[in-house]
């Protein structure tokens, strides 16, 4: 039977990879809906290439809903100078037909997860933490009712990518993002100290271009604009495959280790604001909250990736 999901995300590239990842795999993951938040791009923009990416993969069934606009307390930051509007312009990708849903994304989350049986529901996290965190603060009682939340985000060991200290989904809504660790909720966290193993080198991508349908050749064009954007910044790194390694973990977890640890992020500081702060050998007295992934099987993830979006058109 697959495992329910809902997708918060920021659309975004990395983000389309993920929803398509997830979409061409719906014997394993059902996806009950996709929520957008803004983050990589303002709202507008990440729910109408949501509904690209669905259209893309010939789900047009699965129903969108925009989110929140902007970070609880702060002024949106977003990182449209690597995600622009490559969707349209790289892939020459039409305005989406199918429409949007009217109903907010917060309702649909606490709906789902009110009406679902206790534990039936994941939550799949790709963006900013806003839209789950007020959800939390909405319904509080949601918190006991989700089976686990898989979040993109935060890092220990390979610190910050848009600070010195911190990466840039819990940067840009880091008062969401302590919100929904201090919840109780059963969470996993995939960090930029996983994704920066997972390297989109020219032999992986030449495996997803050589794929016999039209998805294979439209991810490789995506990661080859994520990776012209940001080498000259992060060098290697800027390879990074960063949300799809959320869905490879639904998909297969044995790809993944790591241990459950506490992990906090600063408010306060404007040094060091957004900076996930993971107790990692156990020195505080604070209660493990989050099972923090260190590592992973890159080849394997990848393999993954490209078995699955062939069945894609």
């Amino acid at each position: 039977m697959p495992r329910k999901i809902i997708i918060d995300t920021d659309p975004g590239i990395d983000d389309a990879v993920a929803l398509l990842l997830a979409l061409a795999s719906p014997e394993e993951l059902e996806v009950l809906g996709i929520v957008t938040v803004a983050g990589n791009l303002p709202l507008a923009l990440t729910e109408r290439n949501a509904r690209r990416v669905c259209e893309l993969a010939g789900r047009a069934d699965i129903a969108v809903y925009a989110g929140c606009a902007r970070p609880l307390l702060r002024p949106l930051a977003t990182a449209a100078a690597i995600h622009g509007d490559t969707l349209g312009e790289r892939l020459g990708l039409p305005e989406p037909a199918m429409p949007p849903q009217a109903r907010h994304g917060v309702d649909f989350i606490i709906e789902v997860l009110r009406g679902a049986e206790p534990g039936s529901v994941t939550l799949c996290a790709l963006g900013p933490l806003t839209d789950i965190a007020m959800a939390l603060v909405k319904a509080p009682d949601i918190a006991a009712r989700i089976g686990e939340l898989v979040m993109l985000g935060g890092a220990a060991f390979e610190i910050g990518n848009v600070t010195p200290a911190a990466e840039f989904n819990i940067h840009v809504d880091p008062h969401a993002a302590a919100i929904v660790l201090g919840s109780g909720a059963p969470i996993t966290m995939i960090p930029l100290d996983v994704t920066h193993q997972v390297l989109s080198t020219p032999p992986r991508l030449a495996a997803l271009r050589a794929l016999s349908n039209h998805n294979g050749s439209a991810v490789a064009a995506l990661l080859d604009s994520f990776e012209a954007a940001r080498t000259n910044r992060f060098g290697a790194r800027g390879t990074a495959l960063h949300d799809p390694c959320v869905i490879a973990y639904l998909l297969c977890p044995k790809l993944f280790r790591g241990r459950k640890v506490n992990v906090a992020v600063e408010t306060a500081s404007p040094l060091t604001l957004g900076m996930t702060v993971v107790d990692w050998w156990g020195v505080t007295d604070r209660v493990p909250n989050v099972d923090y992934m260190t590592e992973v099987e890159a080849d394997r993830l990848y393999a993954l990736l490209a078995d699955r979006l062939v069945l894609l058109p």
